[in-house]
């Protein structure tokens, strides 16, 4: 569990988009302001790296820390996906397993996607997640207005 970069006492909700240290709140961040630095990744000393891309395999915190994703999916609601005897049953078809290696290690994640989706065994595996991620959406949904 992360925790605030200013303050550290709460969970942080955001990001500088400058220095890109997580903080909790609009206190923090005016505190922060002040002595933000822009962050800036080392440059690469051999020529030959700085063509190459980067092999550091991404995180659960990368891939939800990114600040340009509109639709985020809560880490709890994508936990349930591991939690569905549905698509545990639907990963042990070699071919579907297949395709999930070759639209992760395509260079064209987009071309790859739009050819795994014109396979009904991709499609079914694809739904099977949306409504694992949705359901759970709905019943947060409802139980909160419950509380009312």
């Amino acid at each position: 569990m992360q925790i605030c970069s200013v303050c550290s006492e709460q969970t942080p909700k955001y990001r500088c988009p400058v220095c890109k240290i997580r903080y909790c709140s609009l206190g923090c961040y005016k505190k922060h302001k002040d002595t933000c630095v822009p962050f800036e990744p080392p440059a690469p000393t051999d020529p030959e790296v700085k063509d190459s891309f980067n092999t550091e395999p991404w995180t659960v915190e990368d891939l939800l820390d990114e600040d340009d994703i509109i639709d985020k999916v809560p880490l709890q609601r994508l936990q349930l996906l591991g939690q569905s005897k549905q698509l545990r049953d639907l990963l042990c078809n070699p071919h579907l397993r297949q395709l999930l290696r070759s639209v992760d290690s395509a260079d064209n994640k987009y071309d790859a996607m739009k050819a795994a989706m014109q396979e009904p065994l991709f499609v079914e595996f694809s739904d099977k997640c949306l409504k694992t991620v949705e359901n759970e959406a709905e019943s947060f949904t409802s139980n909160e207005g419950d509380d009312l």
